[in-house]
């Protein structure tokens, strides 16, 4: 596969994780509760089809631009970011006065995210 579709497919996953953490963050704001289960089911089913794609096609980009593990030490501060972004629905849906912060939070992690992949500072 080229580089190409693997850059479309991890931007695609990144959409489809910030599209179902905005839903997630905006429902628990709103007052809404963990046992909306068809809301629920869906969300997760976005936000875990989101997380699968960026971390495939993320590996795939690696494999194809010929960048390795250990040489890439800007990588791993994005797979913490990663771990968190995946993580941070329990935060939500346990939490949800938490929803308003992170309504700032994860757009914050995002950007750090692109800046290390566009950057690659160290």
């Amino acid at each position: 596969m080229s580089i190409e579709f693997y850059r479309v497919l991890h931007f695609f996953g990144i959409m489809l994780v910030f599209m179902a953490l905005g839903g997630v963050c905006l429902h628990v704001i709103n007052g809404g509760v963990k046992a909306s289960t068809a809301f629920r089911k869906a969300a997760a089913a976005t936000h875990g089809l989101g997380l699968v794609l960026v971390l495939v096609a993320g590996f795939g980009l690696l494999a194809r631009t010929g960048l390795s593990l250990s040489a890439s030490a800007w990588l791993w501060p994005k797979l913490l970011i990663w771990l968190i972004l995946g993580g941070i629905t329990v935060l939500m849906w346990r939490k949800p006065m938490a929803g308003r912060a992170l309504w700032f939070v994860v757009p914050l992690l995002g950007l750090v995210a692109a800046w290390l992949a566009v950057t690659k500072p160290f």
